[in-house]
């Protein structure tokens, strides 16, 4: 990077960091440090929320996801709006009157005390090991601009997260979510006119729309039906996200702390409402633009030199190994294509027909050489990261946008980074100590506690706060080679979001259903997720990921129905 790229970085990394400190000024108590005091109004609410769930995987690795399997992935967020009417009608007021810390202290009111911790152990698993790989997409940056060993730049990232979400707390999260949206938003922006900037002379941003449609990148709506029928294992398609992307979408923000803890900050019911809702209008569209910047990429790099490989690191790891000939012979073959696929598409205006023909050709062709390349990677004698989908946006980042702007992209990924990772610490630790902690050292949290007991569970807070920010670095030393990031953090929730789900539905719809029969379908519940999911894995079944999330859900409900029967007959006859 320039050195302006360095000044754009730094400053922009320390304001952030100042403002939220400054900000989060708070009275030393576990309200102030978890719940803000439950003072935000309804825009930050918001801002909090999009902030939280858009991290650093969605601006590095979403693009990359567009431009390797096109835009279908957007239909993952179709179930979203229509989860947030039913969290605001269900969910919100009952966490608003109960004045909960999280979420699961009220299973314990509903059902029994093995029941919360069962359901609280299964989110701070999943969320931790999330928080895991999302340490680990900031620290891909550090990686690829210096050339540092992921593990090194793992725990340099992991540590400048952990020392900003100890200090600050909850209020911290919130403000700094605010400036960084906006940054967001205003740097995205730019980069996609600088894309279509990058276009040659005559050709606008419909030419580019027609370019990556022909490549197969604008499939925004796809049914999952084949001559075969309907297509189970098919990952993202319009019946799957309107579903399973509901089931999940309903489970994320009404039972996962790291968003339920977004608004309990609210000022009233009415304020975490309001954000849910708008949340629910602007996340789609906003993932859809997010989306389209990786289609739009996949038409530039049809007029750009197109890097066989988009991870570096791993790239001179090749080519220092003894599959060094065959690389540089690969990486030659791939120039020529390059240089075809340049001169079909500068005769796009003249011939569309042919051009499309042959550039379906010259991509197929290209798509081939990628793959003998990452297969090379991925030998024995080299053994690196074969995927690059994460790299792919930041790839273009370093090599094509002008100086400054580099900068303040780099910094919008660190920032997204910081504000959904402070968000989960947050969570994680509230989880811990409440749910936990203080609950089994039987120090409940009385409204008449005195000030000296407020500080030491403050204190208490935030040594569980680095706790799971060490555990997190943990899990991110081990997330290298797991393929596409936001399929992977998405994937992990599945496994047990669905579950947890189930367990609410139960507690707020079916009031016969006691304790004993929804743990039990609960634990059978997660069991058979799990198995799912590895016959899944070893293509034993076919079906897609957000499957998982009806699956863990309905069968906890359905089970759940019939023990209660089963045990209330036994009790009769008793």
């Amino acid at each position: 990077m320039s050195q302006i790229d360095w000044i754009v970085l730094c400053i922009t990394l320390f304001g952030i960091i100042v403002y939220g400190l400054y900000k989060s000024r708070t009275t030393k108590n576990m309200d102030g440090y978890f719940l803000c005091n439950r003072s935000m109004p309804w825009y930050l609410i918001l801002l909090s929320i999009m902030g939280t769930q858009a991290s650093a995987i969605t601006f590095l690795s979403a693009p990359g996801q567009a431009f390797t399997d096109g835009m279908r992935f957007v239909q993952y967020y179709f179930g979203l709006p229509i989860a947030m009417v039913i969290l605001c009608i269900t969910f919100v007021p009952l966490f608003s009157k109960l004045k909960v810390f999280t979420a699961y202290e009220f299973l314990e009111q509903r059902f029994d005390l093995k029941t919360r911790t069962f359901t609280s152990s299964l989110f701070l698993l999943s969320r931790g090991l999330s928080t895991g790989v999302s340490i680990y997409a900031p620290s891909i940056i550090l990686s690829s601009l210096f050339g540092w060993d992921i593990f090194w730049t793992n725990i340099f990232m992991g540590g400048l997260l952990i020392i900003y979400t100890v200090s600050g707390g909850a209020k911290a999260v919130a403000y700094t979510q605010q400036l960084q949206l906006v940054i967001i938003f205003i740097g995205m922006f730019v980069t996609g006119y600088w894309m279509i900037h990058l276009l040659p002379s005559g050709m606008g941003f419909m030419d580019a729309l027609k370019i990556s449609g022909n490549g197969g990148k604008m499939n925004v709506i796809t049914t999952g039906f084949t001559n075969k029928g309907f297509d189970w294992k098919d990952k993202y398609n319009i019946i799957s996200g309107v579903i399973g992307g509901f089931f999940l979408a309903l489970s994320y923000f009404g039972t996962d702390q790291s968003q339920v803890g977004r608004y309990l900050t609210a000022k009233d019911d009415k304020a975490s409402k309001t954000g849910l809702l708008m949340n629910g209008l602007i996340k789609v569209p906003m993932q859809f633009f997010i989306l389209l910047l990786g289609a739009l990429l996949f038409t530039v790099y049809q007029f750009k030199d197109q890097p066989i490989f988009f991870n570096a690191v791993q790239q001179q790891k090749l080519l220092n190994s003894n599959k060094k000939d065959s690389a540089i012979a690969l990486e030659n073959q791939y120039a020529i294509v390059n240089q075809q696929k340049q001169n079909a598409v500068a005769n796009w205006k003249n011939d569309e027909v042919n051009s499309k023909q042959e550039l379906k050709q010259l991509n197929t062709k290209s798509d081939a050489l990628r793959g003998q390349y990452k297969a090379l990677i991925k030998s024995n004698d080299v053994k690196g990261d074969d995927n690059d989908t994460n790299y792919i946006f930041l790839r273009f980042v370093i090599d094509y946008l002008p100086k400054g702007l580099v900068g303040l992209l780099i910094a919008i990924i660190f920032l997204a980074a910081w504000g959904s990772i402070a968000a989960a610490l947050n969570a994680l630790a509230s989880c811990s100590v409440v749910d936990f902690h203080l609950r089994f050292k039987k120090d409940h949290l009385h409204p008449d506690r005195s000030d000296e007991e407020e500080e030491k569970h403050y204190h208490i807070s935030r040594y569980y706060t680095l706790a799971w920010g060490i555990f997190s670095v943990i899990v991110a030393e081990f997330a290298s080679g797991m393929g596409s990031l936001i399929e992977v953090v998405n994937i992990m929730g599945s496994l047990f979001y669905g579950v947890i789900l189930g367990i609410f539905l139960v507690a707020f719809y079916l009031k016969n259903i006691k304790s004993n029969a929804v743990f039990i379908a609960a634990i059978i519940g997660e069991l058979i997720v799990i198995t799912v999911f590895f016959l899944d894995k070893y293509n034993i079944i076919g079906l897609g990921f957000l499957w998982l999330n009806v699956i863990g859900a309905l069968t906890v409900v359905v089970l759940s129905c019939i023990l209660q029967q089963i045990m209330g007959t036994r009790m009769t006859q008793i």
